[in-house]
């Protein structure tokens, strides 16, 4: 079978889940990952004639392709901030808008010229661990801590930070019913936030496959997240301390009033318009 043969398959077994354009790119990913070709020395080896194994592999990976299944889950990894992730099924794969809020964090300590050293930093609901990752490579000399509640996802987050060689602190805590234990200078949160009514909105390849746990909140009350990290602010947010958060669209300016107390509180948008992220400062 050659890579040509390869192609034809894809976009012949996989056109009626996906338009010719996203075939491309996914065919593009999968031989950059099996066969190490980008894409223009893809272009050039078309006739080039494949291994059985390799072969055997693509087969399999255009079945799951079928059924919805996220290509990254089925790679085991993902790209994210210009960097390699491992993902499974237990944590989330990252979105460009959680790259927008790390965006919005780094450029804030820098514009701030604030002093790293020691400075205190708690990602609540970490996932995969990427935005503590990301955030201990930029500034090295920060204390670095994260909590998840999923002892499956822990996991990735600490292969993923043992790849990319960082410290963290990682937290297995059922942050709704416990306590902070330390103040913090600077918490981040991108908590289940999609209301349970929101349901039917969300696409099956993502229910389906991503861990619900991450993705929705766990009862009628879609702020839960953001009341508590709210409320701990009071004790375990140091003065001057900082919130970034991102949030549901759909409830920014409810979610942006639990922090009028604050002695700045904004409600920004992402990159499409849509309102994402909250900063506040204490």
């Amino acid at each position: 079978m050659t890579i040509s043969d390869l192609k034809f398959l894809f976009q012949n077994e996989l056109s009626e889940l996906y338009s010719k354009s996203e075939i491309e790119e996914l065919f593009s990913v999968f031989c950059e990952n099996y066969l190490k070709l980008n894409r223009v020395e893809l272009r050039i080896n078309l006739d080039k004639d494949l291994s059985e194994i390799i072969s055997k592999q693509f087969l399999e990976a255009i079945s799951e392709l079928k059924t919805g299944k996220p290509f990254q889950q089925i790679l085991g990894e993902t790209e994210f901030y210009g960097m390699k992730f491992f993902v499974n099924e237990h944590v989330l794969i990252p979105r460009p808008e959680t790259e927008e809020l790390l965006e919005l964090v780094i450029e804030t300590i820098k514009d701030l010229r604030l002093k790293v050293e020691g400075l205190k930093i708690m990602d609540i609901g970490t996932g995969s661990g990427i935005i503590p990752i990301v955030l201990k490579k930029y500034f090295p000399e920060t204390q670095v801590s994260a909590i998840d509640i999923s002892e499956d996802a822990l996991k990735i987050a600490k292969k993923n930070s043992e790849f990319h060689k960082t410290k963290i602190n990682f937290i297995q805590k059922d942050y709704l019913n416990e306590r902070l234990n330390e103040v913090y200078d600077i918490i981040i949160s991108n908590p289940p936030y999609i209301g349970i009514e929101e349901n039917i909105e969300i696409e099956e390849s993502v229910k389906g496959f991503e861990p619900n746990i991450a993705l929705f909140s766990p009862t009628s009350d879609d702020l839960i997240f953001y009341r508590k990290i709210a409320k701990d602010s009071e004790n375990h947010l140091s003065e001057n301390g900082m919130i970034f958060l991102e949030i549901n669209q759909k409830l920014g300016r409810e979610t942006l009033e639990l922090f009028q107390n604050f002695s700045e509180s904004i409600l920004l948008k992402d990159i499409s318009g849509n309102d994402r992220m909250i900063f506040a400062r204490k």
